[in-house]
């Protein structure tokens, strides 16, 4: 039977797009694991910082077992090496299952119950056998890499006090986490900013009274999209950001090696945003809007006027104040997708603090300033604060795209 050119020229056609196809739902396997993370640490309620550390070993141990593969780019610190033929659906597979295991061991049955059916559509055979071998070798050594990060650190902080004194009982978060390892930076302290402004300053007068004003429970200035906003990013951690990589990844059509190292490097850098900054707020210290407005009659500055009963618009974090967490996390991811994927079309995010309500938002740049007003309007950072943060996410941003799993041929061009 002979066909026309025109209908080879449409099978062939019809051939690309269903390849095409298969491609961008094997990248979904690298998505499907991020969302388990992301659920094991909704249903566990994980703090951002343990949760954080899971996802980056997830996805490295992700990425190393697919690069492995395709020798696309730069591993990050393990020298894999497979047959074109292994398969990169069952590597990366296992490579998450093994690592969510190694934290997570109670949750067994779960987490071998979603490998189990991550790994039905694989044919069985040589290249699947060859992909789980893979898998668990990255996994393995990717634990072995972070089994001594500091992580398990037992939390020493000493509250301030008189003896006899009253203070709040409760223990502080992540007091420990600016002291473990780092993906990226040298250490915790590598973007250590100054200290924040003394409490007789123009900047100290000008934005305590800020948010003395607008960032309290009953503030007649906030307007009710502000309160909105500020309640809406009660939200924090990896959880809120992981959704925006997916958007981004699924925007640009990624296929599984890109898709394995955008999120790769967005969980690198946000794990290094929050070492860096639990690494200055416990080195300065720094007393929150509530403590401060409170007792602003200890600073001897007329001009911050005392205010014995004020209340942030939500509850205060556990930890000290200066630089804003929220703030260095956002603008870090948002370098890093900014500078890997670019603009990628209108891109939205839900809130379990904001029952019904959806932000979105066409740049990056302003998902990231709204995070920064955001904790402005809930009473909880000063200005200062939220740039400091902002500046110091951009620099780890930039940091972890410019050295870390690079693609070959850029690293193979010389240095001009």
């Amino acid at each position: 039977m002979e066909y026309s050119s025109w209908t080879i020229s449409r099978l062939s056609m019809i051939v690309m797009l269903l390849a095409a196809s298969v491609t961008l739902a094997r990248a979904d396997v690298i998505m499907d694991w991020n969302a388990k993370a992301d659920a094991i640490a909704a249903e566990k309620q994980i703090p951002p910082a343990p949760h954080s550390r899971a996802l980056s070993m997830m996805h490295v141990a992700m990425f190393e077992a697919v690069n492995a593969i395709d020798h696309r780019y730069a591993p990050y610190k393990l020298s894999l090496s497979a047959d074109r033929s292994t398969s990169r659906e069952a590597a990366a597979s296992i490579a998450a299952h093994d690592v969510l295991l190694s934290i997570y061991p109670d949750l067994k049955p779960d987490l071998d119950a979603t490998l189990t059916n991550a790994l039905a559509p694989i044919t069985d055979g040589d290249s699947k056998t060859a992909g789980i071998a893979l898998g668990k070798e990255a996994a393995g050594q990717i634990i072995e890499l972070r089994a001594k990060d500091g992580s398990s650190a037992v939390e020493t902080y000493r509250p301030l006090t008189t003896a006899g004194a009253y203070v709040p009982t409760v223990v502080p978060l992540f007091s420990t986490t600016g002291a473990t390892t780092p993906w990226v930076m040298t250490s915790g302290s590598q973007f250590r900013p100054g200290p924040p402004p003394a409490l007789d300053s123009e900047v100290w007068t000008k934005d305590v009274n800020e948010i003395r004003e607008v960032g309290g429970r009953g503030s007649p200035t906030r307007t009710p999209e502000q309160t909105t906003i500020g309640r809406f990013w009660f939200f924090v951690g990896a959880r809120t950001y992981n959704l925006i990589v997916r958007q981004a990844a699924m925007a640009k059509g990624m296929d599984l090696v890109d898709c394995a190292r955008l999120f790769a490097l967005t969980s690198m850098t946000g794990n290094d945003a929050i070492v860096a900054v639990f690494d200055a707020k416990y080195t300065y210290n720094f007393w929150r809007p509530i403590t401060a407005i409170r007792n602003a009659d200890l600073t001897a500055n007329a001009a911050t006027p005392r205010d014995p009963s004020w209340l942030p618009l939500g509850d205060t974090p556990m930890h000290p104040e200066y630089p804003c967490a929220h703030c260095i996390v956002s603008a870090a991811i948002s370098t890093v997708l900014q500078t890997v994927v670019g603009d990628f079309g209108e891109f939205s995010l839900t809130s379990p603090t904001a029952p019904g309500v959806t932000r979105k938002w066409s740049r990056l740049q302003d998902y990231s300033d709204e995070v920064a007003n955001a904790r402005i309007w809930a009473g909880f950072h000063y200005r200062f604060s939220t740039e400091v943060g902002k500046d110091m996410g951009r620099k780890i941003g930039a940091l972890t795209v410019a050295t870390q799993l690079r693609g070959v041929e850029a690293m193979a061009q010389p240095s001009r």
